[in-house]
């Protein structure tokens, strides 16, 4: 969801991008909007360390995910075992293959709806709910991903995104929450790849429930953002 539309903006921008999927069918996708694709599965880690050092990229942007169509509650029990795995082995190769090409700097994705309960609205000082029995494993998850970006030899910025909606989310008004667009979500990892000093920063509109005034202050990031209102349409 953030993937293509992150990669319109950074083409758009002048940026040489290099984007990696591991389905064969989405390569032609990829030329299409400008993107040098790169065939490869995370958790192959010495694949992974080659195309990453073959790009030499400066920066290295995580928006790996795997989840299903409109977050389908029937299939959301496996896809949250699959994205705990990703966030902790998939970032692990990731980082690796980072570092090993001379990376300076890391944004990855993160969620900002796996807070601990407490007062509100959240800031990125606030606990994750590692310790619940049910939302533990995508906190537990996340917290390995943040650990692993912020420890790495590199600029390691973590954007907690609030819940996705917007073209190809599969919701087309906001939910409660914390919510956030796509192409807002998208825009705040544009700006991460420039600006900003290394930590967390909360990315969802202003609802009484996450604080993003971080990302606003420091990224310049605005929950207002459409790609339509940038382009004049």
């Amino acid at each position: 969801m953030i993937g293509r539309v992150l990669c319109r903006l950074l083409v758009a921008d002048g940026h040489a991008v290099v984007g990696t999927t591991r389905s064969p069918e989405k390569l032609a996708m990829l030329r299409g909007i400008g993107v040098e694709p790169m065939l490869v599965d995370v958790f192959d880690a010495a694949s992974l360390r080659e195309v990453v050092c073959r790009a030499r990229p400066e920066v290295v942007v995580h928006q790996l995910t795997d989840l299903p169509d409109a977050l389908d509650p029937a299939k959301m029990a496996a896809a949250r075992v699959r994205n705990a795995r990703i966030r902790e082995i998939g970032t692990r190769n990731l980082i690796a293959a980072a570092v090993a090409a001379g990376a300076r700097r890391l944004v990855a994705q993160s969620v900002a709806f796996a807070y601990a309960p407490g007062s509100l609205p959240h800031d990125e000082t606030a606990p994750l709910n590692v310790d619940d029995a049910d939302a533990g494993i995508t906190a537990r998850g996340v917290a390995s991903l943040e650990g692993q970006v912020l420890a790495a030899p590199a600029a390691g910025i973590v954007l907690r995104y609030g819940k996705f909606y917007g073209a190809g989310t599969g919701f087309d008004a906001p939910p409660h929450g914390g919510p956030v667009h796509v192409e807002a979500a998208a825009d705040a990892a544009r700006r991460a790849c420039t600006r900003g000093a290394a930590g967390i920063y909360n990315v969802a509109e202003d609802e009484g429930v996450v604080s993003s005034k971080k990302a606003i202050a420091e990224l310049g990031w605005d929950a207002n953002f459409r790609i339509s209102a940038e382009h004049g349409q």
